[in-house]
């Protein structure tokens, strides 16, 4: 029984603090429960990076791509005809005339992100440190620029808007979805592999490991959730633009994984939740907040802040807030054999 809930609580845990999460937010007013929802989209962003960056210790700038991707598609699928006549005329017909519910979409949007990482995972996945990094940033910097000047396929630099919004519960289901899909990737085979990759790759391969395989794998994996993640921030805001789904939250969203904690799922919720609420709360500060004394910050506070705040803990603590360790039940200290074989003393 003790053994079940050790293996058990490294999901419980995250699950129960999103729970906690959504349960608070959605008895506050409408301005705070939207801060609420952010966090929960950003967290679900965020375990999608850790699967494949927490498990395979190669660093991707090119995630939000693949949120980009689910973001539209699912946005664009739930649209009505007549909307779209409105907000994306010059659509290609089979997406002019698709049309499907949020549910599906969501679905549909995972599709999509696994689809395109799978394309650019293919070439990509052989490289390891500065030239994966360099490589995924280029992927990124390409979506960015077909979303929003090739208006066959999307609204370009305008806004994709009227789009059915989904409130804080079905938010939280979304992200629980997302944990549940990386803790099973985690203690699946696959995850040890790839996981054996990260610590030494030489010897992995040694041991009849194929390193690109396994990390295509969690590319996948890791583009589906993140694609899945897109289609919750388009019905989260109501609307989305290309700026919304570019360097911003690609710097964000990996500060928050950072801070947490890169090799932990523990680490990916905790993080992203935290950096959400100093986030907000520095906004708030930029547009002027009373604490019991009025602050009122310059403009770009917000990402300077998280900016140092990401530098100092890879100083001060390089595996994260967490350790990049999962919660655990504590163990009760047993008594040595020494002492517990050693006869009364005389009195």
């Amino acid at each position: 029984m003790r053994s079940r809930l050790d293996g058990a609580v490294p999901l419980l845990a995250p699950a129960l603090l999103i729970v906690a999460v959504a349960a608070i937010g959605s008895q506050l007013s409408l301005t705070r429960q939207l801060e609420f929802n952010d966090a929960l989209v950003n967290t679900a962003i965020v375990v999608a990076l850790y699967v494949f960056v927490g498990n395979s210790g190669v660093i991707s700038f090119g995630h939000v791509s693949f949120v980009a991707v689910g973001a539209y598609l699912s946005g664009i699928l739930t649209l009505g005809a007549e909307q779209k006549d409105f907000v994306i005329p010059t659509m290609y017909p089979f997406l002019r005339h698709a049309h499907v519910a949020t549910i599906p979409s969501l679905a549909l949007a995972a599709l999509a992100g696994a689809v395109f990482a799978l394309a650019v995972g293919l070439p990509l996945m052989r490289l390891s440190g500065l030239p994966a990094g360099i490589a995924t940033f280029a992927v990124l910097g390409i979506t960015y620029n077909v979303i929003s000047y090739w208006q066959k396929i999307g609204p370009g630099v305008t806004a994709l808007a009227l789009v059915p919004e989904s409130g804080i519960w079905t938010l939280m289901v979304g992200v629980l979805i997302a944990i549940g899909v990386a803790f099973a990737y985690g203690r699946s085979r696959f995850g040890r592999r790839l996981r054996a990759t990260r610590e030494d790759p030489q010897a992995a391969q040694s041991a009849g490991i194929n390193v690109h395989r396994e990390r295509l794998y969690a590319f996948v994996v890791s583009g589906a959730l993140a694609g899945f993640a897109g289609g919750l921030l388009v019905h989260e805001l109501g609307s989305i633009t290309t700026d919304q789904v570019y360097l911003p939250l690609t710097f964000l969203t990996l500060a928050m994984l950072v801070v947490g904690g890169v090799s932990s799922l523990w680490g990916a919720v905790f993080g992203a939740l935290l950096i959400s609420g100093l986030n907000s709360f520095l906004n708030d500060a930029e547009q002027g907040v009373h604490i019991g004394f009025h602050l009122n910050l310059p403009d770009g506070t917000r990402l300077v802040t998280i900016g140092a705040v990401m530098a100092l803990v890879l100083i001060l603590r390089p595996s994260g807030i967490t350790g990049g360790r999962e919660i655990t039940l504590p163990r009760r200290r047993l008594p040595r054999p020494a002492e517990a074989s050693a006869p009364p003393l005389d009195r």
